[in-house]
């Protein structure tokens, strides 16, 4: 980035009087670690200088519900005085300094001495905000004097002039030099917001921009005070010093006074000085700004590279570079730092500041914090949320959405979101592959990411995947078996139920009435002639609004009982979710039984008419699905009096696949409690079918 060499000579302050004026400005700074949101603020004063125009306007109410709200959540962090309250002292410190004659570098250096406690930023942002207040409530009466008798009892009062015509080329000028300090204070805001004391500047580059920062906060808050002198001396302005002509003369040429055209002139010429100060601040911070970038970017890699000894400088790296307590607790709302979570498991869950689909994350509150094992782990991990907005920039729709999740989630969240550094921001995008679709990034301990993406563990067993590594979803997987229990797992509570009392349990789904109403009046056939089993509508893949009507008539007809839309969408989106899950652990079909059960059921074509069924109780299950289920229904006379003796599963696989001749098997068990249990069910490795229990008595002797 090169700078125009007519500008770069004036990058060194070098000369004596501005050493001075620098050591000076630094005697008054004292902060005392207290925060304020400048940006914020800024954006405030800037909607302030929006409305300042002679013309009188509807108010946008979209656009001033926005300011309002902004306004509304600044606060001065680390101090007991309000924000207003603090505006209102140095508003007062202004208008008192202004009338004085004298020196103006001596009235600037008063002001300053005001605003020794805050930061750079917060100094010139406060005496803007001072400024910007006096200005508004004069363009207020400005504004309302043509309509409002109140506005013109007050105006009158104030021996305001009756016509503000003349005043234009002042207003004019005004508003050009506001917007030259509003364009320098975002350039201290810029560079004060920058993790200096984290991540290493080059000295030189720092010692030459901070010296222009102390310049810059200089000429602005002398420019306040410069512009509130100009508004004190309209007031009591008398009549004959404003040479205009009336409204009723309009076609004429208006002449203001010569005390107008003086003070508009020492306006402009502030806003011109502060034009050659932006231009120099901005190359100067953004120079900074580029360097800090590569560097938090290599910092951030080393650190996930490098076995830290706790997950601190981790998390404060992430979050904690522009706010101490950078968290909050959803369900309290307290402000927390880094330290809460150390020594702890941390899940980041990063998602838009509104997740989608909605039901989904519902479902993955359920599956941790109101899951039976969430009070076994004693809070051994923690779930931060994460919001990262679509732009750069939040939007307002954004902004609101984080309120609401924010106060509803019953997890830890970014209390401020829009202060997590960019560099953080890209870096969560480009190393963590982070779109549009949520992740849970685990750390373990010490910070190091334990699981890139664990949305899937929580999704399929919710906390019983602590601590959520990839090493537990390995293990997890070579444990887990593929029956009725795994496969609704908690989606609906009555099911769970029915499951785990051992209850016959069919599920089906198809997208042919014809074909749901025949298996449903065989499975009425079946269940009339003495077997108790449950019939339940699980629908499809990705159900569509078709799903509802399907679902309205099979209730209407009562035919069968079914999940709820939303349930049925949790359904196959934790099947999706298992799906992935072992694919990412390199399996294939022709390794994994559970992978070619899943694919079976999520890959199913319903375009012939022809639906699915899973049947079961507790650990065993057979899928069946087309003619070979109707099949089955159809041989209810061959196997429907064996479901006592071999089971249900059992007693289908009989009906179904024929007798092989294969040699008898026989194993011996060694006696356990609940060996003899009905569930527990031993299947020949030759035909598949289950075996007859005996019990054997044998003599040591």
């Amino acid at each position: 980035m090169n700078m125009p060499e007519t500008e770069s000579i004036l990058l060194h302050p070098s000369s004596s009087e501005e050493d001075i004026l620098i050591k000076n400005v630094l005697i008054s700074h004292d902060p005392d670690g207290s925060f304020l949101d400048s940006e914020r603020l800024l954006c405030a004063i800037e909607n302030i200088m929006c409305h300042t125009t002679s013309e009188i306007r509807v108010p946008d109410l979209h656009f001033d519900a926005m300011a309002k709200k902004n306004v509304c959540n600044i606060e001065v962090a680390g101090t007991q005085e309000p924000l207003g309250r603090t505006i209102h002292r140095i508003s007062r410190q202004i208008l008192c300094k202004c009338p004085e004659k004298g020196d103006s570098h001596a009235r600037t250096m008063a002001l300053f001495d005001e605003l020794r406690n805050f930061r750079w930023d917060a100094k010139v942002v406060l005496a803007l905000a001072a400024f910007a207040t006096c200005y508004g409530e004069l363009w207020l009466l400005i504004q309302l004097y043509p309509v409002n008798p109140l506005a013109v009892s007050v105006a009158r009062l104030k021996q305001l002039p009756s016509n503000f015509n003349a005043l234009r080329p002042l207003f004019k000028a005004l508003s050009m030099l506001a917007k030259a300090m509003a364009d320098v204070a975002k350039c201290i805001i810029k560079f004060e917001s920058l993790p200096i004391k984290d991540v290493k500047l080059d000295k030189e580059i720092m010692t030459v921009t901070k010296s222009q920062i102390y310049l810059s906060a200089y000429w602005v808050i002398k420019s306040t005070l410069a512009c509130s002198s100009q508004i004190t001396d309209l007031i009591a302005m008398k009549l004959e010093q404003v040479h205009v002509l009336s409204l009723q003369s309009a076609p004429y040429i208006c002449w203001p006074s010569s005390s107008i055209t003086i003070g508009a002139w020492e306006v402009l010429s502030l806003e011109h000085k502060l034009g050659r100060i932006w231009r120099q601040l901005r190359w100067q911070v953004d120079v900074c700004h580029q360097q800090i970038e590569t560097n938090l970017h290599q910092k951030l890699l080393d650190l996930f590279k490098d076995t830290q000894v706790n997950n601190q400088e981790v998390l404060h790296t992430l979050f904690a570079l522009k706010d101490d307590k950078p968290l909050m607790d959803c369900s309290s709302g307290q402000k927390l730092g880094v330290s809460e979570l150390k020594n702890k498991v941390v899940i980041l869950m990063v998602s838009k500041p509104e997740p989608h689909p909605i039901a989904e994350l519902l479902f993955l509150v359920e599956q941790t914090s109101d899951h039976p094992y969430h009070y076994i782990l004693e809070k051994s991990y923690e779930i931060v949320w994460v919001p990262i907005p679509s732009s750069d920039s939040w939007t307002e729709d954004e902004e609101r959405s984080f309120d609401i999740f924010s106060s509803s989630l019953p997890w830890y969240s970014v209390r401020k979101p829009w202060l997590i550094c960019s560099v953080v921001v890209n870096f969560i995008k480009q190393e963590w592959n982070f779109k549009d679709e949520p992740i849970m990034v685990a750390l373990d301990s010490q910070g190091n990411i334990s699981n890139s993406n664990a949305i899937d563990m929580a999704l399929i067993w919710g906390d019983g995947a602590y601590p959520f590594s990839a090493a537990i979803e390995k293990m997890l997987w070579e444990e887990e078996q593929w029956n009725l229990e795994f496969m609704i797992y908690e989606i609906d509570p009555l099911l769970t139920k029915l499951v785990h009392e051992g209850r016959n349990l069919c599920i089906y789904g198809s997208q042919n009435l014809d074909w749901i109403r025949d298996f449903n009046y065989k499975m009425k056939e079946i269940t009339e002639a003495g077997l108790q089993m449950e019939t339940v509508y699980f629908g499809k893949r990705n159900p569509i609004e078709n799903e509802r009507n399907i679902m309205a008539t099979i209730d209407s007809e009562k035919l069968s009982g079914s999940l709820s839309f939303t349930r049925m969408h949790l359904f196959w989106r934790r099947l999706e979710s298992m799906r992935r899950s072992i694919l990412q652990l390199g399996k294939t079909l022709n390794t994994n039984h559970i992978l070619e059960e899943l694919v079976a059921l999520l890959d199913k074509d319903d375009e012939n008419g022809q639906g699915w069924a899973v049947m079961g109780s507790g650990h065993s299950m057979v899928r069946l699905e087309g003619a070979r289920l109707m099949d089955c229904l159809n041989l209810f006379s061959v196997w429907g009096d064996k479901v006592g003796k071999l089971g249900l599963v059992g007693a289908v696989k009989y009906a179904l696949e024929p007798t092989v001749e294969h040699r008898c098997q026989s194993r011996v068990r060694p006696f356990e409690e609940g060996l003899l249990d009905e569930k527990v069910v031993e299947v020949c490795n030759e035909c598949k079918r289950p075996m007859q229990k005996f019990v054997l008595y044998k003599c040591e002797i």
